[in-house]
């Protein structure tokens, strides 16, 4: 079963004490390993850590990306509790 994590938990992870993580489609990333792999640099990484990344992943990326690295880089999905 994967984890669930609140978008507020993803928030916290923007930096190096607590890791990079970002969201994309709905699913959590740690891509605090994979910043000096990353083609485009690990200051984009670190731009969109701790939040939403997805519009800006599609500008630039395909599926076969999420494909080929999705796996190995994802921890879990958002799981938002509900608004009153």
């Amino acid at each position: 079963m994967s984890k669930s994590f609140t978008t507020a938990e993803v928030a916290q992870h923007k930096d190096d004490a607590n890791g990079y993580w970002l969201i994309v489609e709905g699913d959590v990333y740690d891509v605090s390993k994979f910043l000096d792999e990353h083609p485009g640099g690990a200051k984009i990484l670190k731009r969109f850590s701790g939040k939403n990344a997805t519009k800006a992943f599609w500008k630039y990326h395909n599926e076969n990306v999420l494909k080929k690295y999705g796996g190995k880089l994802k921890i879990g999905s958002v799981a938002e509790s509900a608004k009153l």
